[in-house]
């Protein structure tokens, strides 16, 4: 196995205080590599950067067209969401057009990342929902799969047949057999697979042709950066800094995928000791690397190059990306 390279330092001063290592992949439309940093073939959790994946059976059954679904559901389907009330709004709404309650999401409440959305509750003494949910976006699209096919309620149970379509697709894409999951943090399956599987999948969905269930997906995202993140998020401020030219999505533990049209190409990163922080350093380095993403556009130097400060809002160190990154 080969093993993980430094992505991300934190420089303090003259001094290289911190390095975060990792692994990382570039895809061509053929599913080749054009790029690799540490090992393509290492076996990872996507977490959240795979539900783009999980939401192509909503589209690929039929389901999206016969319940009318917006561009702006189909991004919430793909979100990793701050709560708020731009999501949630539209979540409930989604939710009352399928005749369903917020027990009817087998994700967990959840305290919203959005400090007005989260203050708004504190202030009224109300606890949060499961609407709340950063994944509830996702599980509405679960709810519409689940109804569309006439199955049981139980939508997050590998057995059920929504998890088996989010299987098969996923095999499908990354072509690799998955050698079993773990359970999300929204208590769905999450499937393993291989970094080149997973970058493999995303340039699948940069080459699909227009009006394909992946170009619906992508377009989605990328027309609405706000709804699959959230003000301040990473995903949400560098796509808006590449005028929706590109998709790209976290996933808990550090892992990041980007989805390239313009040049069919697919990106997956992980960091092996989880941090966010250098998750979002490196994409940023590899999307600047890949000639999609302005170095000097003020978002990005929010996360490449960027200025640690302490309290007393002095500046006392550097996060950047590592040389062989570069």
């Amino acid at each position: 196995m080969t093993q993980s390279v430094p992505m991300a330092e934190i420089w303090r001063g003259p001094f290289l205080e911190s390095v975060h290592s990792g692994h990382a992949v570039v895809c061509d439309e053929a599913g080749q590599i054009t790029h690799a940093w540490g090992d393509p073939e290492a076996v990872v959790l996507p977490r959240s950067s795979s539900k783009m994946i999980q939401a192509l059976p909503l589209i690929q059954s039929g389901a999206a067209d016969a319940y009318n679904l917006t561009s702006e559901q189909l991004a919430l389907a793909c979100a990793s969401h701050q709560g708020a009330a731009i999501h949630t709004d539209r979540v409930g709404k989604w939710l009352d057009a399928l005749g369903l309650v917020d027990d009817a999401f087998r994700c967990g409440p959840q305290i919203p990342a959005d400090v007005p959305a989260r203050d708004d509750l504190i202030k009224t003494d109300q606890s949060p929902c499961r609407i709340h949910n950063n994944c509830s976006g996702k599980h509405a699209g679960f709810l519409t799969l689940t109804q569309h096919l006439k199955a049981g309620p139980d939508y997050v149970d590998p057995d059920h047949p929504v998890q088996k379509a989010c299987l098969d697709i996923y095999e499908t894409l990354t072509q690799v057999t998955s050698p079993g999951y773990g359970i999300d943090g929204c208590s769905a399956p999450n499937y393993a697979t291989t970094l080149h599987g997973m970058a493999r999948a995303m340039a699948h969905f940069a080459a699909a042709p227009t009006g394909s269930p992946e170009e619906r997906l992508r377009s989605a995202m990328m027309a609405h950066p706000e709804l699959v993140a959230g003000e301040g998020r990473a995903c949400t401020n560098l796509m808006r800094a590449m005028q929706g030219k590109v998709a790209i999505k976290t996933g808990a533990e550090a892992f990041f995928i980007a989805i390239i049209p313009e040049k069919k190409l697919g990106v997956a990163l992980k960091i092996i000791d989880g941090a966010t922080r250098a998750s979002e350093c490196a994409i940023a380095a590899i999307l600047v690397k890949l000639g999609v993403l302005d170095p000097e556009h003020p978002e990005t130097m929010k996360y490449l190059n960027a200025p640690i400060t302490n309290f007393a809002g002095l500046k006392t160190g550097t996060l950047r990306a590592a040389p062989k990154l570069l």
